[in-house]
């Protein structure tokens, strides 16, 4: 199967959604949505059949660049996490209405395009391109379609545009050094490549600073919380659920085996920093009085524990990574939505003007709940798997990383069942609640669906990634030996 059709039905996809119109633009986006997804599970399947699923095309003679994509256990999880939870976030947003609906929805596709190409790209500058190209349609959606104070909002998305444009400068360098002395962008040869200790240095620090202002890792984390709370909600939701995996996933399969020396003698560092980002996190989260800046710092704090899970270089680490990665993503878009429905009812997210759902509307608060516990980790849900491996790997190198490390699961069962009291128990709000519509229950469901079902049944999963962290784990051994 050729696995570049699915960046061909999203790209189609966002050029007939904005030719369609305003009125079904949103219907045909869905549709576009779900058949990437239909391609992406039929692509499953012929990987699972043995089926070698890779493209490489020759594009650009001089510098050498290929048309490359390559569709191993680790790309087609995160190609299957973008294109679930596309067609999810596009549904979510019916209940509202956007002005300019066709270039909204079109630029949804778009990102998700440019998202599935970044996990897909086996040469280096195409996999740029596509980091890049991810960026574009985000920045609009934000900028034009946000909330709060326009000035405000320009403020925010501009400094979010640069930031993330600068570290993404550094690791444009970083790869023409590497195509000078590999002589191809492909990402085979760049693994091939030796390197002295401080060219690895040099080349390591490049990436993390694309990576860190992405993810985001804390001092880079300054643009996320404003960006998170003036972007509209579904723009929210392809940051958190999608696009800040995109460094997370390139911290695995790029910088790490690329700059293997340097990744193992700075590891304990760079642990410790995704460590101080779920502390740091966690104590801002407590002090939020809006709802969606308590979620976004609620963030912050999960995706350093992944991040420091992928920095202890072991196979338990990558492995807890890419499942807390999946699972962090349906979960946040599922808390996004619940804060998007309870202000589509109060027309706030003040936490303090809110309170007394449940008694109006016990479905939705059933619904909340779960989420809610699941983000916490509790066992039988999706994240307790990738939090306990998580954390299991980085007992394997210090048991106090281990233990810092847990603190997001006490601090973040306080905050976040604290702010559920606040929300939806006490007194009645003097505005109605109406319960959950169907297509409100319907994208709510799938999202607890998938945490529950791979909280029971997490095998598919870790045996669809494993090959692929293993190869990634035998490449950094090669040019480490000690390790």
């Amino acid at each position: 199967m050729n696995v570049s059709l699915i960046l061909i039905i999203l790209l189609v996809g966002a050029f007939v959604t904005y030719f369609a119109g305003d009125k079904i633009a949103s219907k045909v986006a869905l549709f576009f949505s779900l058949a990437a997804l239909g391609c992406s599970v039929v692509l499953l399947n012929h990987f699972n059949a043995g089926e070698n699923i890779s493209l490489i095309n020759a594009w650009i003679t001089q510098p050498k660049i290929s048309f490359a994509l390559n569709a191993d256990g680790l790309a087609l999880a995160m190609l299957l996490l973008t294109t679930a939870l596309t067609p999810i976030i596009i549904f979510s947003s019916f209940g509202n209405e956007y002005k300019n609906a066709k270039a909204f929805y079109a630029l949804i596709l778009f990102m998700a395009f440019a998202m599935t190409g970044t996990f897909l790209a086996a040469d280096g500058l195409l996999y740029y391109i596509f980091w890049e190209l991810a960026l574009i349609p985000i920045y609009f959606i934000a900028l034009i379609w946000g909330n709060g104070d326009a000035e405000e909002r320009r403020k925010a998305v501009v400094k979010f545009f640069i930031y993330t444009l600068a570290g993404s400068l550094f690791m444009l360098t970083a790869f023409i050094y590497l195509y000078q002395k590999a002589g191809s962008f492909l990402i085979e040869d760049l693994y091939k490549v030796q390197l002295s200790a401080c060219e690895q240095f040099w080349i390591f620090l490049a990436f993390f600073l694309a990576y860190a202002i992405k993810i985001p890792i804390i001092p880079f984390h300054t643009w996320q919380a404003n960006v998170y709370q003036k972007a509209p909600t579904v723009g929210t939701m392809l940051l958190s659920g999608i696009m800040l995996k995109m460094g997370l996933y390139s911290v695995i399969r790029w910088q790490l085996p690329i700059a293997a020396d340097a990744a193992i003698e700075f590891k304990n560092i760079f642990i410790a920093l995704g460590i101080a980002g779920v502390i740091y996190g966690s104590i801002v989260a407590l002090r939020q009085k809006d709802l969606k800046k308590l979620l976004a710092y609620s963030s912050l704090a999960h995706v350093g524990l992944i991040a420091a899970g992928a920095y202890t270089l072991t196979l338990d680490g990558f492995r807890g990574a890419v499942l807390q990665m999946i699972a962090h993503g349906f979960v946040v878009v599922g808390l996004f939505y619940a804060a998007e429905i309870i202000y589509r009812r109060f027309e706030t997210r003040n936490i303090s003007e809110l309170g007394g759902i449940r008694t109006q509307s016990p479905k939705f608060t059933s619904m909340f709940l779960i989420l809610v516990l699941a983000s916490v980790a509790l066992p039988t849900t999706f994240n307790f798997v990738g939090e306990f491996t998580v954390l299991y790997s980085l007992s394997q190198i210090n048991i106090w990383f281990a233990v810092l490390g847990g603190t997001t699961i006490i601090l973040g069962a306080y905050y976040m069942l604290k702010m559920f009291q606040n929300v939806m128990l006490g007194e009645t709000n003097s505005k109605i609640f109406a319960d959950v519509s169907i297509n409100e229950g319907i994208s709510m469901a799938a999202i607890i669906a998938v945490l529950i079902f791979f909280g029971f049944y997490p095998k598919p999963i870790t045996d669809l990634i494993t090959p692929s962290l293993e190869t990634i784990l035998s490449v950094i051994e090669k040019k480490y030996s000690t390790l």
